[in-house]
């Protein structure tokens, strides 16, 4: 069986071949593979030899395809150039930097997806990485570099922070809820409303008794209650006019600054707490890691 090897004497001689016939002249297509002229006739000659056929008519100044040689150079050109860009694909793929935050639905929804385009614009050569979890995930046992999470660093001893929002927790409802149930200007009257409840799963949130407390309201919960167990649902739910739900407001601020939610009630929760931007204190963060997370606190 006849091999590439055994009918090419190297790769090379392909290369210097697609040069001098596209060309049609050694001399030009030794300047643009910076060897000699010399070396262009004696690699095509070899090729001619190893082929058994006349590739090029040889004149003066000058050396023309033969038709052989025309089929072979479209041949040899075609296959170049598709080596060329996979290789070209591979290499930009290998400059490609990937940065992973591990983050909340809520967040990477409602916080994070209305900024990747600016993201996009400040970190063009940055491949971002979401990772959404009911629960906050281990960036260590993950080999997650960057985490947002809710809470005070101390309970993270085995992190860095950065705090990116403090906690702000007002009252919203949709303008269409306003227009059909009248503006609830305080607390006393949104406790005469529907409300919609959060029930986080894992993470510990604000509920509505707490929030009410903050106001001086002891709040007793009557009737059937619309209770949500992801925050995505819970705003969802009060967008389609079903009732107040509780709004972080760095989540919800700028459904507010759009028209389509409506801070109620007159009175916001400030915790103490806030949300953080964390990543593991066991290895040194990355220069792109650095970069997305310097990128995340300017948006504050």
């Amino acid at each position: 069986m006849t091999t590439f090897r055994s009918l090419i004497p190297s790769a090379n001689a392909l290369v210097i071949f697609e040069a001098a016939g596209r060309h049609e002249n050694f001399t030009r297509a030794a300047e643009e593979l910076g060897m000699s002229q010399v070396a262009v006739s004696y690699a095509i000659r070899g090729l001619e030899q190893q082929l058994g056929t006349q590739l090029f008519e040889r004149q003066h100044r000058a050396a023309k395809l033969t038709e052989v040689g025309e089929r072979f150079h479209a041949d040899v050109s075609a296959g170049l150039s598709r080596i060329g860009r996979a290789a070209e694909e591979i290499r930009m793929k290998g400059r490609e930097v990937n940065v992973t935050l591990a983050a909340s639905t809520a967040f990477a929804s409602m916080w994070m997806l209305p900024r990747l385009s600016a993201l996009r614009d400040d970190l063009p050569d940055i491949d971002l990485r979401i990772q959404t979890s009911v629960r906050d995930l281990d960036l260590d046992e993950e080999d997650i570099p960057l985490g947002v999470r809710g809470g005070n660093p101390e309970d993270w001893p085995h992190y860095y922070s950065a705090e990116l929002a403090p906690e702000i927790v007002t009252a919203v409802a949709s303008p269409a809820f306003v227009e059909a149930n009248g503006l609830p200007d305080s607390p006393e009257a949104i406790a005469r409303h529907r409300l919609i409840w959060l029930e986080e799963p894992v993470r510990q949130a604000c509920s509505w008794p707490e929030w009410f407390a903050s106001a001086g309201i002891d709040y007793r919960p009557t009737g059937r209650r619309l209770a949500i167990n992801d925050y995505v649902l819970v705003i969802q739910a009060v967008l389609a006019g079903q009732g107040i739900s509780l709004g972080w407001r760095h989540l919800v601020e700028r459904l507010i600054d759009q028209g389509q939610l409506v801070e109620v009630g007159g009175h916001a929760l400030r915790t103490g707490q806030a949300f953080h931007v964390v990543w593991p204190r066991s290895r040194e963060l990355s220069a792109a890691a650095t970069r997305v997370r310097d990128w995340l606190l300017s948006q504050t």
